[in-house]
């Protein structure tokens, strides 16, 4: 990490009075007498018919103010490179600014990233701490890739702003997936895996001795990216005798094969409402392909996170199949419980 600064912002609400611009010349001048920063130029705009901008250029980097009449709000920001924290203008602005409330936000300017957990629950943001970003693009499917090392979780998968696999806690993932269906029955000669371009769900496959493994990947360039950062987890499943590589769509290719063929098929589909309309529109096709008390397991979300998404994955399942079960498993780098539905074709 290679600390560049430090940053804070502070909105100020409730103001009831429209203050001068030379008030804020004032201000700054208070400010960086007591944070020992060297103002180099002050530059301000008023605008027709409230508010103004003012932007103080510091040796140091800057201050500005944004003032909102009409709001009642007041917008500041200071960002300093030198050895001084820029909180030492809060005490400054408290008592020269009649207010009701101020909002603090505070940034260390360097060069760790905080990437978005879209997971989190409303109400509570959290963010998953980036040390390096390893890839970064969009395949030719159209699925936005990125590998990123995390602080706690290591080399990690993303698609689409959404982690996918961490190299941490993976093995919990694929290890409850797999054997979740196993439990229902422990037959192992044929499996078909729809989706897991990380590799993890086909490991497991092949540490459980299945003598034969289709694996149905829309996506090849999220297995080549996966073989190339991550392959703890995949450990090279494709190039495995017992692993059969079908790329594209997995609904289409299903199509050209023969009945009763597997004795187990894992589903690891993005846990959306897309991907449930998908597999609903697809059942049929799916027990046409799975034997007579084979087994279908479904990776299906969170039901700390999406409990009715959860709920239509089990309805889906005991709709079409018989002997529904359900697996749960903490993941670390999910931050919850995932779940695992696991049906028999009867």
């Amino acid at each position: 990490m290679t600390k560049v600064g430090e940053h804070i912002t502070l909105d100020i609400i409730g103001t009831t009075k429209e203050y001068e611009p030379k008030f804020f010349e004032k201000i700054v001048y208070k400010i960086a007498k007591k944070a020992k920063v060297t103002v180099l130029n002050i530059s301000k705009y008023k605008f027709e018919p409230q508010g103004f901008t003012l932007v103080a250029l510091l040796a140091e980097s800057h201050i500005s103010f944004h003032t909102f009449p009409e709001k009642g709000i007041i917008s500041f920001d200071f960002f300093t490179c030198g050895k001084v924290n820029p909180n030492v203008s809060i005490d400054i602005i408290k008592k020269e600014i009649k207010h009701k409330r101020i909002v603090r936000k505070e940034f260390n300017r360097d060069t760790v990233e905080y990437y978005d957990d879209i997971y989190s629950s409303p109400g509570l943001k959290k963010f998953y701490i980036v040390n390096n970003v390893l890839e970064d693009f969009n395949s030719k499917v159209g699925q936005h890739i990125e590998i990123l090392e995390l602080e706690q979780f290591g080399k990690s998968l993303f698609i689409d702003n959404e982690l996918q696999v961490a190299e941490k806690d993976e093995h919990l993932y694929s290890s409850t997936f797999v054997n979740s269906g196993l439990k229902l029955n422990p037959d192992k000669n044929n499996s078909a895996i729809i989706g897991g371009g990380d590799g993890g769900v086909a490991r497991e496959c092949i540490n459980q001795g299945f003598n034969y493994i289709d694996w149905y990947e829309l996506d090849p360039e999220v297995v080549t990216v996966c073989e190339k950062h991550l392959s703890k987890i995949g450990k090279k499943a494709t190039s495995k005798n017992s692993v059969k590589c079908v790329w594209g769509d997995a609904f289409e290719s299903i199509k050209n094969i023969e009945d009763n063929k597997y004795d187990k098929i894992f589903v690891d589909l993005n846990d959306d409402q897309y991907c449930i309309d998908l597999a609903a529109k697809n059942i049929n096709s799916l027990k046409r392909i799975l034997k007579p008390q084979g087994t279908i397991t479904a990776q299906v979300g969170s039901q700390d996170k999406k409990p009715k998404q959860v709920e239509k994955w089990l309805q889906l399942f005991e709709k079409n199949f018989a002997n529904t079960s359900l697996d749960r498993i903490y993941i670390p780098s999910f931050d919850c419980s995932w779940n695992f539905a696991s049906s028999i074709n009867k």
